[in-house]
């Protein structure tokens, strides 16, 4: 099996910064791209950022230039710093991850539990 945990939810005040990890875990052989999505209050999931293996990332226009997205692959994490936060930032932010599992052919992605960010004005 293979689980993907996040941390470093809460709450902020606007303009100000948060940091979100997240941990995959298993019996994993690869991890391609990994990512965030995020769904508001009465909204569809939304992508916010995605990384490649290779380190190549894409953001939603929306945060641009206040987040930044990173792995690291030898420890099969990635992280979300976001700086710069808006009231409409607020979600439910879930980690995501393409991953091939040991004795399966092909990957896919998996999801982890979501963790709470909420952005006061």
């Amino acid at each position: 099996q293979v689980q993907l945990v996040e941390s470093g939810g809460g709450l902020v005040q606007a303009g100000g910064s948060l940091r979100l990890s997240c941990a995959a875990s298993g019996s994993i052989v690869r991890i391609n791209a990994m990512g965030w999505y995020r769904q508001g209050p009465g909204k569809q999931r939304e992508l916010v950022g995605i990384i490649a293996s290779g380190g190549m990332t894409n953001y939603a226009d929306s945060v641009k230039g206040r987040f930044t997205i990173s792995r690291d692959n030898a420890k099969n994490t990635v992280s979300l710093q976001m700086d710069s936060l808006k009231p409409e930032d607020t979600a439910v932010y879930y980690c995501a991850a393409d991953i091939r599992r040991f004795g399966v052919g092909v990957s896919r992605w998996y999801w982890g539990q979501g963790t709470q960010v909420t952005v006061s004005s």
